[in-house]
């Protein structure tokens, strides 16, 4: 974990998407009636759907808007034209990069981050040119000043409902697991009255670069 923090980072993100809260849900809303689309409205059987509403949970999303959304997704699955796409590519100093993102425009969107890559003084690859630096998992954050929990009660709580690892930060802990496990996980945490700051199954990176001062903007 030397040379940064997993649990700032996602601290940082949250507090800019609270202040976005619209923008959020109306993606999450997205993320759901495309999961409903392609694979059904019953979370127990659509594991897609059952990684967005824990990822919508951990964003705040009260469950009469998730339930509503899963409503709206069942009626208007025909009409839906959203696909998750991941463009590849290098950031500053070769860092490399994976955007992941839903769109119901390929041409548009790869346009837009094409010319997001540019502006970041990076530029787009190809499929697959630096995926296989990442793996797929889970990562579920949880705010020490939150919770009232000794830290071996809540690694051990962790552990066995399934996760692959437990980091302790400054601010609190990181819990990754697999991606079959994270909503396995993520519910066992909130049936023990966890208090989550935030969970995703995300692409993580195998290694971890090093930069300097003058190249974060």
């Amino acid at each position: 974990m030397s040379g940064h923090s997993k649990f700032a980072n996602i601290k940082h993100r949250k507090a800019k998407n609270d202040a976005q809260k619209g923008k959020i849900f109306t993606k999450l809303g997205r993320e759901i009636a495309v999961a409903v689309k392609s694979g059904g409205s019953d979370p127990n059987l659509n594991n897609r759907l059952k990684d967005i509403i824990a990822k919508a949970k951990s964003n705040n999303m009260p469950n009469d808007t998730i339930s509503r959304s899963i409503k709206k997704a069942e009626g208007d699955a025909e009409g839906l034209n959203y696909e998750y796409i991941n463009y590849e590519g290098y950031g500053p100093n070769g860092i490399a990069v994976v955007v992941e993102t839903l769109t119901d425009n390929k041409n548009r969107t790869a346009a837009n981050v094409r010319a997001a890559f540019s502006k970041g003084g990076g530029n787009m690859g190809t499929l697959g040119c630096v995926s296989f630096m990442f793996e797929e998992k889970g990562e579920i954050f949880i705010d020490k000043e939150d919770n009232d929990i000794d830290e071996d009660d809540l690694m051990m709580l962790a552990l066995e409902a399934g996760a692959d690892d437990f980091s302790s930060e400054f601010e609190g802990y990181v819990i990754t697991t697999s991606k079959e496990a994270f909503s396995d996980v993520y519910k066992s945490l909130e049936d023990a009255n966890i208090k989550i700051a935030n969970g995703q199954v995300a692409m993580i990176p195998t290694t971890y670069a090093q930069i300097s001062p003058e190249n974060i903007k």
